[in-house]
C-alpha cells in the first residue's frame, strides 16, 4: 500500500537533515584531510570551491588547464552559487539548501512513478550517505522527469529534460539506447526522429556558446573521461589493487560497454511486451557504471531512483535491500583506504578495498540480474532473440 503524499514528503525531509548532520561534522574542521576521510564527510562542493578558483568568481570555462570538470549546466550552477557567498562553509550549505529542495521533489516524483514503492528513496541509507557529496541531483531529477514524461507520451517535454539532464551530466545519454528500442517497437520511428532532433537541439543550444567561446575549457571534462585511467571505484582498479594489471584499459573498457549494451538489446528483443523506459533504465545505467573506468561513491544516488521506480513485486525487495548494504559497506571502504593513503594512522588497506569494491559490483549485477530475470518471465511468443542466434548457426537441410 501507497504511504500517503504528507508522509513521503515527511521521510524526505527527515532523509534531507539526517543527510545533513552526517556531512556537517567536516565544516568544524573545513574538511581536513584525512579526517574527511575518516568520518566520511568528504564533498566535492568545498573542495572546489577554491580548487577551480570559484571564490575569485572565475568563469568555469575560462582555463585550458583548471576549468571545473563537469558538463556546462553543472559549471553554471558552481559558478552562480559561488557568486553569493565568501566562504567554503558558506558555499557549502547554499548548495545543499538547493540539493536538499531537489531530493525532496526526486522523491515526490518517484512516489508518482512508482507509488507502491515511493518511501523507499528517502530511506535507503546509501541514498542519504551520498545525498552532497556532489552536484549530481541536477542532473538526476530531469533525468527522472525525462522517463516519467517519455512513459506518458509526453515526448517533446521528455527530449527537453533529456537533453538538459546530458548537458548537466552526460550519463543520461545512454538512456537513448532504450527510448530508441521502445518507440521503433511501438512503430513510432517519426516520432523517435523527432525526440533525438530534440535532445540534440537542446544539448547545441546549451554548449555550442562554450564550445565557440572556450573550447578548451569546455572539453576538458570530455578529455578527463576519455584519458581517464582506472579510477575510485572500478573493477579495473580492483583488478590492478590484486595485481590483476591490464593494458589497452580504454578498449576493453568500450570493449565491454559493447558487450553489455549488446546482451541489454537481446534482453530487450526477449521482452513479450514492450517495456516502460522506467522498467529499464536502471538495468542500462548500472550496467554502464559496472563496467566503466570510474564507479564513484555517488553512483548511487542515480541509481536509487532508478532502481524504486523498476520495481514491478515485494520479491524483488530483497536484491534492493542487498544492493543497498553493498552500496553502504562501498561507502565505508572507499572513506576508510583513502584516509589511509593520506595519512591517517589507520585505514583499509589496498587489497581490502578492492575486495569490497568487487562485491558492490556484485550486489549491483546481482540486482540487474533479478530486474531482468522477473522482466523475462514472459518471453517473446514470437520467438526468442537467443533462438535465432542459434537457428542461425544449424546447418541448412
Amino acid at each position: 500500500m501507497a504511504l500517503r503524499f504528507k508522509a513521503v514528503l515527511a521521510l524526505a525531509v527527515l532523509a534531507s537533515l539526517i543527510s545533513f548532520v552526517k556531512f556537517s561534522h567536516c565544516q568544524a574542521t573545513t574538511w581536513a584531510t584525512p579526517d574527511q576521510y575518516i568520518h566520511a564527510c568528504y564533498s566535492d562542493i568545498p573542495s572546489l570551491f577554491s580548487a577551480r578558483a570559484l571564490d575569485k568568481n572565475q568563469w568555469p570555462y575560462s582555463s585550458d588547464t583548471n576549468a571545473v570538470e563537469y558538463p556546462v549546466l553543472t559549471g553554471m550552477v558552481m559558478f552562480a552559487t559561488a557568486a553569493l557567498v565568501n566562504s567554503p562553509i558558506a558555499y557549502f550549505n547554499l548548495n545543499v539548501f538547493f540539493l536538499t529542495f531537489l531530493f525532496v521533489a526526486l522523491v515526490l516524483i518517484t512516489r508518482r512513478i512508482k507509488p507502491e514503492f515511493g518511501y523507499l528513496l528517502p530511506v535507503a541509507p546509501a541514498m542519504l550517505a551520498s545525498l552532497f557529496i556532489n552536484w549530481d541531483l541536477w542532473a538526476i531529477i530531469t533525468m527522472v522527469l525525462a522517463i516519467y514524461w517519455f512513459d506518458r507520451k509526453s515526448d517533446l517535454y521528455s527530449a527537453l529534460a533529456i537533453g538538459i539532464s546530458i548537458s548537466t551530466k552526460f550519463l543520461p545519454i545512454f538512456l537513448l539506447l532504450p527510448i530508441a528500442f521502445i518507440m521503433w517497437r511501438q512503430n513510432r520511428v517519426k516520432d523517435l526522429i523527432k525526440y533525438l532532433a530534440t535532445t540534440i537541439g537542446i544539448w547545441l543550444v546549451v554548449n555550442l556558446p562554450f564550445m565557440l567561446t572556450t573550447p578548451t575549457g569546455w572539453w576538458r571534462f570530455y578529455k578527463l573521461n576519455l584519458e581517464r585511467t582506472a579510477d575510485w571505484g572500478s573493477i579495473w582498479l580492483a583488478l590492478n589493487q590484486l595485481g590483476v594489471g591490464l593494458t589497452n584499459l580504454n578498449y576493453l573498457s568500450l570493449l565491454l560497454l559493447l558487450i553489455g549494451m549488446t546482451a541489454i538489446a537481446v534482453f530487450l528483443f526477449e521482452l513479450k511486451t514492450t517495456p516502460t523506459l522506467a522498467s529499464v533504465a536502471f538495468i542500462v545505467l548500472a550496467t554502464v557504471m559496472v563496467v566503466s573506468k570510474v564507479y564513484s561513491p555517488q553512483y548511487v544516488l542515480w541509481l536509487t531512483p532508478l532502481a524504486v521506480i523498476a520495481l514491478s513485486s515485494s520479491k524483488e525487495l530483497p536484491a534492493f535491500w542487498i544492493w543497498q548494504c553493498g552500496e553502504i559497506i562501498y561507502h565505508i571502504a572507499i572513506w576508510q583506504h583513502i584516509a589511509l593513503v593520506t595519512g591517517a594512522h589507520f585505514g583499509l588497506p589496498a587489497g581490502g578495498y578492492a575486495w569490497l569494491t568487487l562485491l558492490r559490483i556484485a550486489t549491483s549485477l546481482y540486482l540487474v540480474w533479478t530486474l531482468i530475470k522477473s522482466a523475462l518471465q514472459a518471453r517473446n511468443p514470437q520467438g526468442s532473440a537467443f533462438d535465432l542466434l542459434f537457428e542461425a548457426s544449424k546447418a541448412y537441410p
